[in-house]
């Protein structure tokens, strides 16, 4: 049994194809890249995969579940947990509080959300910073917040979306290490992102698409080094 894969995956907008027949498998433990061009499908993918879009065709199998037709609520309950890509905290509360509505997937006390949100926030950096109100921190922290709200589900699977757009060298440098340690933590990633040498250097395996249909699959060097894939990004001569 894999423990994440997809099989024809499809999602039409009316007579718009954003996602066509694409099949991939992602293994334990692995960073798998979802990569291609402005428009080419990935958050697509992430939508259906969390059931925030409903599948036209195809399937999605996670440790065996078939994800389809399950609501978002249930799917994070399964161990899916995800970022986005604009992040919107909510900006009212503190750090803290962010991270504790997001625990409340599994607690089931105040108490319990709060020892949970502590935890994830000693884990990305931002202990020291839970009592400030979200709207008061910059980007990259906010950026951190986004994925401490994730983390705070207890996912089996993250899916991390654009989380280094925006973002200052050091602050990519430092989210790397973050990504990095999360998958030392036990917890399997998918991961987009258009910053290449950042999504080259962290992922194991690469899947690139255009137009929702899969151009090239393997390793970085594999996938960075395909004509289709270059031709896609920056055209023909």
């Amino acid at each position: 049994m894999s423990f994440f894969h997809t099989e024809n995956l499809t999602k039409c907008f009316g007579g718009l194809t954003a996602v066509n027949e694409l099949s991939f498998q992602v293994e334990k433990g692995e960073i798998y890249g979802l990569i291609g061009p402005n428009g080419s499908g990935k958050t697509t993918c992430f939508n259906l995969i969390n059931g925030f879009y409903p599948i036209t065709s195809g399937g999605i199998f996670f440790e065996g579940v078939k994800l389809n037709g399950l609501p978002t609520w249930k799917i994070c309950k399964l161990g899916i947990g995800r970022t986005f890509q604009v992040v919107k905290p909510l900006r009212r509360m503190t750090i803290l509080e962010n991270v504790m509505t997001s625990a409340f997937n599994r607690a089931t006390t105040q108490s319990q959300s709060q020892e949970k949100a502590l935890e994830v926030l000693e884990f990305c950096g931002l202990l020291a910073k839970k009592d400030l109100p979200a709207s008061a921190v910059t980007l990259g922290d906010r950026k951190r917040l986004e994925i401490a709200r994730a983390l705070a589900t207890e996912p089996k699977l993250l899916l991390l979306d654009e989380t280094m757009a925006g973002l200052t060298p050091q602050e990519q440098a430092e989210g790397v290490k973050l990504i990095r340690k999360i998958r030392d933590s036990g917890i399997t990633i998918i991961i987009v992102e258009h910053i290449m040498h950042v999504i080259m250097n962290l992922c194991d395996r690469l899947l690139c698409i255009n137009f929702g249909t899969e151009i090239a699959q393997g390793t970085p060097a594999e996938v960075g080094n395909n004509p289709a894939v270059i031709e896609a990004y920056l055209g023909k001569e």
